[in-house]
């Protein structure tokens, strides 16, 4: 039997006297290449693919080799992007971090930091270091509010950053004499690739020139700006090659060469979002009512976050370029598991509408949405850090 996910079910899900557990989002990938093309999954130090072992089903006589394609922080991070590229139609609240008044940043760097793009969300260095309105972020009232709450006592949050309390938070970054407060994620998602036929190939190729330059001809450079450079090595200095400044042929083989893509029997995603985690989510007000409705907030802008995410073909990165061929949505309730239906973006849309609406008519503070963001300066000892990291270079 299929039930419906209102406003309703999910107030009364995220209720503290419910013994329902969650929502549950199962998905069959397929690559644009079609079943069984390479797809790549995330690199980290050495080359290396997140490896590990997952039992398919409960009656598997032995655990399937898996590789993880994407993993939970890296989906809690395309979860934020996806909310901050629809963030108009959302409402959710936002701080931008300005760096225009930096000269001479390259091109290639943002402008403008997000609050959705913030490493540590709430708990994040760059809100430490910012001003609002030419005050220390930290000494104004919001600041304090933002820096002092907890998922207990979480008005601020809800109001200036409720995706810390939907993809978790560590404040870190304050010092050990001050706050360290921690809240662990509700949402979690993770794409993997099941059955890998290989993991041990390799990219290998070469990189042509026209002119075939000799890479053996020593140079001097300065690895800070390679537009300066000569032919022959000066007293004094470190010769560099001519092939490690971008001519010359060169080819990748053996450890030199990246991993490659992987085919995999199948690619799956599993979401889950935990309403016993999101009962430790409240206002800290005796109040019940809001604090469901605190919950089924965060809840419908999980389901609407993945839904502009995921609910159509995404890109990864280069290589891994996925779609939905199937997908699965379960209420995993106190009277039996049963499936859902989102009724894909616009439905989670009027869904996380409801819920705003809802919340903000019981008393939660929602200070941050329905307005524009809120602009942020860095602090001098910021700016000076971004200057001596990217310094003026002589044209």
């Amino acid at each position: 039997m299929s039930r419906h996910i209102d406003l309703g079910a999910l107030l009364a899900g995220c209720a503290d006297d419910s013994f329902d557990d969650g929502i549950r989002i199962d998905a069959e990938l397929e690559p644009l290449a079609g079943a069984g093309g390479p797809v790549k999954p995330a690199v980290y130090e050495g080359g290396r693919y997140q490896h590990d072992r997952r039992w398919a089903a409960s009656g598997d006589s032995e655990a399937t080799p898996v590789i993880v394609i994407d993993n939970v922080p890296s989906q809690a991070n395309r979860l934020e992007h996806a909310l901050r590229r629809h963030r108009e139609s959302i409402s959710i609240p936002e701080f931008t971090l300005d760096l225009s008044g930096i000269p001479h940043l390259p091109s290639h760097l943002p402008k403008s930091l997000s609050s959705l793009e913030f490493p540590h969300r709430n708990a994040d260095a760059y809100l430490r270091d910012s001003e609002l309105n030419g005050e220390d972020f930290m000494k104004t009232e919001t600041g304090k509010a933002i820096f002092d709450a907890t998922a207990q006592v979480c008005g601020p949050l809800i109001a200036w950053f409720p995706q810390a309390l939907l993809y978790g938070f560590w404040q870190s970054h304050l010092g050990k004499n001050r706050q360290n407060t921690k809240h662990a994620r509700a949402w979690v998602s993770e794409i993997v690739g099941w059955q890998p036929a290989s993991t041990e190939t390799r990219v290998l190729g070469l990189k042509g020139d026209a002119l075939n330059l000799s890479t053996d001809e020593s140079v001097t450079s300065n690895p800070n700006d390679l537009t300066d450079w000569d032919v022959g090595k000066e007293a004094g200095s470190k010769a560099t090659r001519l092939s490690e400044i971008g001519h010359g042929q060169v080819p990748f083989m053996g450890a030199d060469a990246p991993a490659a893509a992987v085919s995999f029997a199948r690619v799956t995603q599993r979401a889950t979002v935990s309403f016993a985690q999101l009962r430790r989510v409240g206002l800290g007000t005796g109040a019940p009512d809001a604090d469901a409705a605190v919950r089924a907030l965060l809840v419908a802008l999980g389901l609407h976050a993945h839904q502009l995410a995921f609910g159509r073909g995404f890109a990864l990165r280069s290589g891994a370029e996925l779609r939905p061929e199937a997908t699965t949505v379960t209420w995993l309730g106190e009277d039996g598991d049963k499936s859902c239906d989102l009724n894909g973006a616009a439905g989670t849309r009027e869904l996380l509408d409801a819920a705003r609406q809802h919340a903000e008519s019981v008393g939660v503070p929602l200070d941050g949405w329905v307005r524009k963001a809120k602009t942020l300066v860095p602090k001098e000892n910021l700016r000076k850090a971004i200057i001596a990291t990217w310094p003026v270079l002589d044209d």
